[in-house]
């Protein structure tokens, strides 16, 4: 098993085990705030996402491996 399956069994277990309603509690508050941080983002970032979807759509972009090649030039010069 890996670190995290076996890191989320035992959380499950701690907290299926817990009777401390302020340890529960927090925990909730530690979940919800990391679900909002995911899921906010500014008005700029919308704007990021949707130029960069609009560049790959029109197959304005650069692939990958290109991209390594390019800088491996750039730093051999």
């Amino acid at each position: 098993m890996d670190i995290t399956a076996e890191l989320k069994k035992n959380l499950i277990s701690r907290i299926k085990n817990s009777k401390d309603i302020h340890f529960l509690k927090a925990l909730q508050t530690i979940f919800d705030s990391s679900e909002q941080a995911l899921l906010e983002i500014t008005p700029a970032q919308q704007i990021s996402i949707e130029k960069g979807r609009a560049e790959i759509a029109n197959d304005e972009f650069t692939e990958h491996n290109e991209v390594i090649s390019q800088m491996r030039s750039w730093l051999k010069a």
